[in-house]
């Protein structure tokens, strides 16, 4: 059982961390030349793929933070993957500059001819503003790296140390951690999604957006560890009641998902005010439609029919591909949020460039995260819940 405890993750991951940074590295060079052909696009495409993989970095901290103030064996087995996500928090933060250079190919409010001739932009100004915009976007990322580095830092430390009071820091700093993320995170949401479309606005948006950040790391956290569960140190230690917990907290976070989609929806439809109606007529016609029902159907309505029954829960391949599908869907969602905001008459194959673009900073970001993932246990040698995790029926 020691074995299974230190272990680290098999030979295996050296060969996926290669591949991943090669076709990472391929599928930017193409997004670098899909530039040449559109360089709106080319910004818009990266901003979909930030998003998407912002929400797993930032979801695995959110997650950590939670598993410290609630505890449960489900969160002692997943423990070094959600450390090894957030930690790519750091990665993004470099990752963000392109967004930077494209604010005027993204945003209306960051074109002065736009302000100018728009009074609600001229109105809303003294926000959106590029130099207030760079602020506040640094200040975001000054919160979310402090917070991973106290946590991650801590728990090499405990490894090392051996010292029992570090859990009781782990659940202070988790506390207000909890707090600051839900303050940065819906004015993230307003700053770098809502703000695409100034003159519509959503006060469940921030709630959905976090959300749907949540359920993007739990599918991703699961999907490794079914993935390093499979190794035979490991399959001593992952019981299935730990997968049944996960599958659980996977469903909630479906169940939490869909409730804010139709509560933000059925709240803009029934008030019927033209500045809110707008954003989801431009989602459900012109073809999105289509994208939107694959949405009902794949990404709520399938995995919730899957996710109740118990024996899916409890196998580990079953439950790796419901939480794969639901990583898939999740992208499409993101797209579905930010594209339809853009006209794209006569651009039919304008979502290569997304999907180019996707691959390619998750290539980058899969390599940072099997680079943390490699640098301690598997598991958390000595977490005071470690023996309940391991002893879990």
């Amino acid at each position: 059982m020691t074995m299974a405890i230190q272990q680290s993750p098999p030979p295996e991951w050296d060969l996926i961390q290669r591949r991943a940074l090669l076709i990472g590295a391929v599928c930017l060079i193409l997004l670098l030349a899909g530039a040449f052909w559109n360089l709106d696009q080319f910004f818009r495409a990266y901003l979909v793929a930030f998003t998407y993989w912002l929400g797993i970095g930032l979801g695995c901290l959110v997650i950590l933070m939670i598993q410290y103030l609630t505890g449960g064996a489900w969160g002692v087995v997943l423990r070094r993957i959600l450390e090894s996500g957030s930690v790519t928090l750091a990665a993004l933060a470099i990752m963000f500059a392109p967004i930077l250079l494209g604010l005027q190919h993204i945003y209306l409010w960051a074109q002065p001819e736009a302000v100018v001739h728009d009074p609600i932009l001229e109105h809303k100004r003294p926000y959106l503003n590029v130099p207030f915009f760079l602020v506040r976007a640094a200040s975001y990322f000054a919160v979310w790296l402090l917070l991973t580095f106290r946590l991650t830092s801590w728990s090499v430390q405990q490894d090392y140390t051996k010292d029992p009071g570090t859990w009781r820091r782990f659940r202070l700093l988790s506390g207000p951690g909890m707090v600051l993320y839900g303050l940065t995170i819906t004015f993230a949401s307003i700053d770098w999604a809502m703000s695409i479309e100034p003159d519509w606005y959503s006060t469940i948006y921030p709630a959905l957006y976090a959300t749907s950040q949540l359920l993007t790391a739990m599918a991703f956290a699961i999907a490794v560890l079914m993935l390093l569960a499979g190794q035979p140190a490991l399959s001593e230690v992952i019981a299935p009641s730990h997968l049944r917990d996960l599958g659980n907290l996977l469903l909630t976070f479906v169940m939490l998902w869909a409730y804010m989609q139709i509560s933000q929806f059925l709240l803009i439809w029934s008030g019927n005010l033209p500045e809110e109606i707008p954003w989801y007529l431009r989602r459900i016609s012109g073809g999105w439609e289509f994208v939107a029902l694959v949405m009902v159907l794949l990404h709520f309505a399938l995995p919730f029919l899957l996710l109740l029954s118990k024996d899916i829960k409890r196998n580990r391949r079953l439950l790796a591909s419901v939480a794969l599908g639901l990583m898939a869907m999740r992208f499409i969602d993101v797209f579905w949020w930010i594209e339809p905001a853009y006209p794209h008459v006569g651009q039919y194959l304008f979502w290569l460039l997304d999907l180019a673009a996707v691959a390619g900073l998750g290539g980058i970001w899969i390599w940072v995260f099997i680079w943390q993932l490699k640098k301690q246990p598997l598991l958390p040698v000595y977490d005071p819940s470690l023996e309940e995790a391991l002893h879990h029926e």
